[in-house]
């Protein structure tokens, strides 16, 4: 069950409109003005889309009732409701946590989402913010991936849980509104995709004497790898790149550790996750996300090692990527610098070192702070 409150071709959606139709009662009675285009707007009374016009509360009460039939009408449907994702927790965050209440099945897919990939949009639409907004539904599992094979493993993942093993769940995904490479699937990461992280691309230079972990989300993943590249040929630190798929199921699995090894204190301790994949990941840890800087500060007493998170803690702003990243201070060059300063902070470097660097990465150390601008 396809819905869509509004802004279907923005999303690149319109291909569905030929193949499974707009619902509507009546049929279409009207001729549209594309009726000539490859993509017309096309309704019909056996239509599979709900395109709901523009209201946000009346698309999610439709993915309640798709996603709520399998009890009400033994009927096993599959919602995916797409959306701006500034207008789901934000907006109609009481409806979305009536569906994990009532049990309700599918996918929210929020669209357009993070604080610097919907260039131009400023305040309105750049969202940093609903993925822990998304903290506060209990059954609700919750994914920022960043590539097209992270996204269907959740997916088929997630259908698996919630239809054929019945599991009382339901989704929030977000997705980018960015064109880049989208890579084949790496050998043996489904699982840590499913529960959070993974690392996609090691440094190779596992002699060097300086060491680091980088951690990106989304389409900030991009920025985290340009930044591993910065600081082994400027800077001679051998950094590792981790996809970070989910910092929610991080934080549980790692509260459900502590949970346990509470109760059973005679028993030998269990490890979270996350300390599994860092036991041998040596170096200082950097976190980068188009959300506020508290949601990897949500799994920070996991990291092994000194971390450091940046975030987009501040208002929308109308600007083009790149000078959205630099204000924010979620580009490759802030990355690079965080990972710069934290060995500092750990006296593997001079400070002096850092300094130089704020200059040969042309960073501005009195640009104004993003949070109160």
């Amino acid at each position: 069950v396809p819905i869509i409150p509004d802004e279907a071709r923005t999303f690149g959606m319109e291909a569905l409109f030929g193949q499974f139709g707009i619902y509507s009662c009546a049929g279409q009675l009207y001729e549209p003005v594309d009726v000539g285009s490859l993509l017309f707007y096309k309704e019909a009374k056996d239509g599979q889309i709900l395109e709901e016009g523009i209201t946000e509360a009346g698309s999610v009460a439709s993915f309640i009732a798709a996603g709520t039939a399998y009890s009400t009408h033994a009927i096993n449907m599959i919602p995916f409701f797409t959306y701006y994702s500034m207008f789901g927790f934000q907006r109609i965050g009481d409806l979305i946590w009536a569906a994990g209440d009532m049990r309700c099945r599918g996918f929210l897919v929020g669209a357009t989402a993070g604080r610097t990939t919907l260039a131009g949009e400023g305040l309105q639409h750049q969202d940093g913010q609903t993925h822990l907004l998304a903290y506060s539904v209990p059954n609700l599992m919750t994914y920022d991936p960043a590539f097209a094979y992270e996204l269907a493993v959740i997916i088929r993942d997630g259908i698996r849980r919630m239809y054929e093993e019945q599991e009382d769940i339901f989704y929030y995904l977000t997705v980018e509104n960015e064109n880049y490479a989208q890579p084949a699937m790496p050998k043996g990461v489904k699982d840590g995709i499913l529960k959070g992280m993974y690392r996609y691309k090691a440094s190779g230079h596992k002699r060097a004497k300086l060491r680091a972990q980088l951690f990106g989300s989304g389409a900030i993943l991009n920025e985290v790898l340009k930044a591993q590249d910065i600081l082994w040929d400027q800077f001679k630190v051998a950094a590792d790149v981790w996809s970070v798929t989910s910092y929610k199921a991080l934080r549980r699995d790692g509260l459900q550790v502590e949970r346990w090894n509470m109760l059973h204190p005679t028993k030998k301790p269990r490890v979270p996750y996350m300390r599994q994949c860092l036991a041998e990941a040596p170096g200082v840890c950097v976190a980068a996300s188009d959300y506020l800087k508290a949601l990897p500060d949500s799994v920070a007493r996991w990291f092994p090692n000194a971390f450091f998170s940046l975030g987009t803690d501040g208002f929308g702003r109308s600007d083009s990527r790149a000078a959205l990243r630099e204000f924010f201070e979620v580009n490759a060059n802030f990355v690079t610098l965080a990972t710069l300063y934290s060995l500092a902070q750990e006296k593997q470097i001079k400070p002096s070192v850092v300094q130089e660097a704020i200059k040969e990465l042309d960073i501005d150390p009195e640009q104004v702070e993003p949070v109160i601008s």
